[in-house]
């Protein structure tokens, strides 16, 4: 049995935040969009469909989970939740708070503007809270 490994491109772009029952929590190094990304560690994962009956039920609570704290910690006015998939294979979740001012609105946020470096210090910050919201703190 192989033991799950995060894809080198999802460890490049994003940071960790907690690990919840079956998915790291990790927030997109961006600060463009507070933008979180769930990847159930489960080696091999490219597709939902690849994910036992039991483990997709925890994942969809896990999303949930992920878009409560977002939006309490932003404030936004949408919350875009996608699993793509097109240049990372394998399986994540993109949890992505939406506010009507943001560079990409009513859009979808890829490609819409450069990626703006967080504040060290405010990443951080963000990112305690983040984790104290889920409960992973």
């Amino acid at each position: 049995m192989t033991s799950f490994v995060l894809d080198a491109r999802l460890e490049a772009d994003t940071v960790r935040v907690a690990d919840l029952p079956l998915s790291a929590v990790r927030l997109m190094d961006d600060a463009t969009y507070p933008w979180l990304v769930l990847v159930p560690r489960v080696a091999g994962l490219v597709e939902l469909t690849d994910l036992t009956p039991a483990q997709r039920a925890v994942l969809i609570e896990e999303i949930a989970a992920a878009e409560r704290v977002l939006a309490a910690a932003t404030g936004c006015h949408k919350l875009n939740v996608g699993a793509l998939g097109n240049q990372v294979a394998q399986l994540h979740v993109h949890v992505i708070a939406r506010f009507t001012t943001d560079a990409a609105w009513p859009n979808p946020v890829w490609g819409a503007a450069p990626r703006s470096a967080w504040d060290e210090h405010r990443r951080a910050a963000f990112v305690a809270d983040i984790a104290a919201r889920l409960g992973a703190g």
